[in-house]
């Protein structure tokens, strides 16, 4: 299981990351709460714990990111104990709230109760599926990989999660704005061209003829959306 470690010291950072391998773990580690939010959108993370005080975004505000797309068990890790602090990390999603300094052994047995219920305890049918497929599109979210009629197709860190936000969201109209919002994880500067050449370069992966695209459509003067037709151009 991956899991991810975000906080600003290193010295914490490297305890629990050692801490937690030795108990079996693939731990992840960031910096600060922009560097931890890439790392979940490009990777199958299992739990995160986080610090509160993080630069460029705090714990907080990657928290309340996070929810907005997943349910996977979230643990602070902070100094700032006051209570007010506490029901509002609870209050935004967290699972779990423990103060530095801290335990190890109690962070880590903290860290497989929390896995446990979310993995264990959940019925298969409320565990969410690892793969979309749309038309002869399947992405797999574990792998982070794309195949078209089982065959894999080679994308950037950009164009997989461009593909991947239409996949989970078919015959839904988006603009520019909202899908460079949704993707680069920051304001939109009027900068058309960002998006248009990510888009055609996903175009060349999956059309058979990216001038007659059968997914991925232009809606003139709103944006795009993806729409299987089914036709052989």
């Amino acid at each position: 299981m991956n899991i991810l470690v975000a906080d600003d010291e290193s010295d914490i950072r490297n305890l629990v990351k050692i801490s937690l391998e030795e108990n079996g773990y693939t731990v992840l580690t960031a910096q600060d709460g922009k560097e931890a939010w890439d790392i979940l959108s490009t990777h199958d993370i299992s739990l995160a714990i986080l610090d509160v005080m993080m630069p460029v975004m705090d714990g907080f505000n990657l928290l309340r990111k996070i929810r907005q797309h997943s349910t996977i068990p979230v643990i602070f890790l902070t100094a700032r104990t006051d209570d007010m602090d506490k029901v509002l990390g609870l209050g935004l999603g967290a699972d779990d709230y423990i103060a530095k300094p801290f335990s190890v052994a109690e962070l880590v047995a903290r860290v497989g109760a929390q896995l446990r219920r979310n993995n264990e305890y959940l019925s298969p049918k409320e565990k969410p599926a690892t793969s979309i497929t749309y038309g002869d599109l399947t992405i797999d979210r574990e792998k982070c990989c794309v195949f078209k009629s089982g065959e894999p197709i080679e994308l950037g860190a950009k164009e997989y999660r461009l593909l991947l936000h239409f996949m989970e969201h078919p015959e839904r109209v988006f603009t520019k704005r909202q899908l460079y919002q949704a993707v680069w994880d920051e304001e939109y500067y009027y900068d058309d061209n960002t998006i248009m050449v990510h888009i055609s370069r996903i175009r060349n992966r999956i059309e058979d003829d990216p001038q007659k695209p059968r997914y991925l459509k232009t809606i003139r003067g709103i944006g795009y959306k993806l729409h299987y037709t089914g036709e052989k151009p």
